[in-house]
């Protein structure tokens, strides 16, 4: 009893792979019906829709995806432009957050994700040509700067874009995930008072950022709330050194501060670093918050007290609207913003009274 397969389905040493013809036949469809079937186009009937699906399983077809995307002028790609340098990606966690739950929005689709690193003009240039040029279906922009002027020049290609954080320029039509930076300063700033800490001051990220700009608002609308008077700001860069420089340079000009409030962990912990070098305790001498609540928080030798906003959630989230704007060019998704929550660790511990101590 012969039980190989029909010769329509056969794969010959001449034709090691079926092509569209061999689905085509196989399905008993046409060609151009089969085109339609496996690109998810319109005018095809359920029946030959399942006689197609039935082909390309029986066939083991794979789809030519040069030429699916002439079809369907889709790439099956999108890109991740991060404007910083190569090594502030590698060594800062948040963006191996934001790649894990972009990735997590993308594991059930066919969709790949292309990494863009550019921060100096040069690169911007190349960076926006190369998403102009048709390369990929959309863009999600992360950790952007003033100068970048990225939502204008993205918004003026067409190509479906969001940002993970408030871009600078809300104008464009592009929307954005974002946490509530500001609402998280607020708790910083009240959470120091709250325990005592009255000579605070605070580190804030990079002037040209809008969470940076942000979160010290929050602090100084929750210094006011307090009754306290506008705090010393020093401005660093979301890194352990920058975080450690503004440090020193706020203990030299004010040696009395008690608490500190430093816009990233990254920062925080160089921060407490600092404040180790000179002799001073953390929290006994001064108190120390960061921000973003990353595992290196939790894991410190003096474990952080920080705000925590859920980024895992948000990259989700922004590939996911990525997607949907893909789908539907021009809906714009509405802005989606994510609460922040206070993390209570050691940095900020209180210490115990003399009679509780004796108890």
């Amino acid at each position: 009893m012969n039980t190989s397969p029909p010769r329509s389905l056969r794969r010959t040493a001449s034709r090691p792979s079926p092509t569209l013809e061999d689905l085509a036949l196989a399905a008993g469809v046409s060609r151009s019906t089969a085109s339609r079937a496996i690109n998810g186009g319109d005018r095809v009937s359920p029946e030959a829709q399942a006689a197609v699906d039935r082909a390309v399983v029986d066939l083991g077809y794979i789809p030519n995806r040069a030429a699916r995307s002439l079809v369907t002028r889709r790439t099956s790609s999108i890109a991740l432009v991060i404007p910083e340098p190569d090594v502030r990606v590698m060594m800062d966690p948040f963006f191996a957050v934001v790649i894990t739950g972009i990735t997590e929005a993308l594991r059930e689709t066919d969709v790949q994700l292309v990494l863009l690193m550019s921060r100096t003009d040069d690169d911007s240039s190349r960076t926006l040509r190369y998403l102009r040029g048709g390369h990929v279906d959309g863009a999600i922009v992360v950790s952007h700067h003033e100068a970048d002027s990225w939502a204008r020049s993205l918004a003026q290609t067409g190509l479906p874009t969001i940002f993970i954080g408030r871009p600078w320029d809300t104008a464009s039509e592009v929307t954005y995930v974002d946490s509530d930076n500001v609402g998280g300063g607020r708790l910083a700033a009240q959470h120091l008072f709250g325990i005592g800490r009255r000579r605070l001051a605070t580190i804030a990220g990079p002037a040209d950022m809008t969470a940076a700009v942000d979160r010290l608002r929050g602090w100084n609308e929750g210094l006011a709330a307090a009754g306290l008077p506008a705090s010393p700001v020093a401005y660093g860069d979301f890194t352990t050194d920058g975080g450690a420089d503004a440090a020193r340079r706020l203990l030299a000009d004010h040696p009395d501060i008690d608490g500190i409030f430093a816009a990233s962990d990254l920062m925080a912990l160089g921060v407490v670093e600092a404040l180790r070098a000179a002799g001073k305790t953390v929290p006994g001498d001064i108190a120390v918050m960061g921000y973003d609540n990353h595992a290196v928080a939790e894991t410190a030798p003096t474990p952080l007290t920080t705000i925590t906003q859920p980024m895992v959630e948000m990259a989700v989230r922004a590939g996911r609207m990525l997607l949907e704007e893909i789908e539907a060019p021009g809906s714009h998704p509405e802005p989606v913003i994510y609460s922040t929550e206070l993390v209570e660790r050691a940095s900020t511990a209180v210490a115990p009274t003399a009679s509780a101590a004796n108890a």
